[in-house]
């Protein structure tokens, strides 16, 4: 296929160059970055989307989608799909989206998880939205850059279903950090409660895959001075997107809520910006019942 890539970060520059490594024609462009080799550099974001049967978004937030999408769908041919893989706003993902079907584009939100690491391992998985045809035109993208997507529902959908996966994880970690910080003052060893809390009722995929410990379970970035797999400061806009949402729709939210505000605590107050999300755990070893 012919494909535009518009944000070339730290996940969109990879993602861009497994496609091109797999053989799709990828003409790049970003504000910042500079494409590189096999992917060609485009002049602009329009320039970018002319002519591509798809075109791929991955940008920082619902404002710039809604900014670069206005300068994209004029220039894009009609049938083709535009494919925004950022995590934003549900509202700003349908605005976009009804506004590429007006000009008779297809449409799909599909925001991802896996982190910089899948983005590179083209092991993402893809929560998407929109109409089924623009998905199955798609989906042999999605397979090259990850290793699964999963049609959610319409336009939102994805959006929808990627900040209520964070919201949990959001939770959860932090009710991981607090056992572990609590295990610590009770006496009782890391790598015990682990053995016990990974094969028991309070499991979870913070406490196997991702543990905040350093030194217990798979490796993680607990082990790498909590360097960021997920920075604490993209969970924190995860989990205010979240509450967007959580007012819009009037649904009560009350753990979502206070995660987002002990993240916001966490990055805008203390040391927890530029540092993993699970370092959550280092923050309440040092903090007391009174603090």
């Amino acid at each position: 296929m012919k494909i535009g890539f518009i944000g070339l970060g730290n996940m969109g520059m990879p993602m861009a160059l497994n496609l091109a490594r797999a053989g799709h024609e990828v003409r790049g462009f970003d504000v910042l970055a500079v494409p590189e080799a096999p992917l060609a550099q485009a002049n602009s974001a329009a320039d970018a989307a002319r002519d591509a049967d798809v075109v791929i978004t991955m940008l920082p937030n619902g404002e710039i989608l809604t900014s670069v999408a206005a300068e994209i769908i004029a220039a894009m041919q009609p049938g083709a799909v535009l494919c925004d893989c950022s995590t934003v706003d549900v509202d700003s993902a349908r605005k976009v989206a009804d506004q590429a079907r007006d000009a008779g584009l297809g449409a799909l939100d599909a925001p991802v998880s896996g982190g910089i690491a899948g983005a590179g391992g083209g092991t993402l998985t893809f929560m998407v939205g929109g109409d089924a045809e623009s998905f199955a035109t798609v989906s042999p993208l999605f397979d090259v850059m990850g290793q699964k997507a999963v049609h959610c529902g319409p336009s939102g959908a994805g959006q929808a279903a990627k900040i209520c996966n964070n919201m949990i994880l959001g939770v959860t970690m932090i009710a991981t950090c607090e056992a572990f910080a609590l295990a610590d003052k009770l006496g009782l060893d890391r790598q015990k409660l682990f053995d016990v809390v990974s094969t028991s009722s309070g499991s979870s995929w913070s406490v196997n895959a991702y543990c905040p410990a350093p030194g217990v379970g798979p490796q993680s970035p607990a082990d790498n001075g909590y360097k960021p797999g997920f920075a604490s400061e993209l969970m924190l806009k995860d989990l205010r997107l979240a509450q967007m949402a959580a007012e819009s729709s009037d649904a009560d939210t009350p753990m979502g809520e206070l995660a987002a505000a002990l993240y916001a605590r966490f990055v805008e107050e203390e040391d927890g910006r530029g540092r993993d999300f699970s370092a959550m755990l280092p923050r309440f070893e040092q903090r007391h019942r009174k603090d």
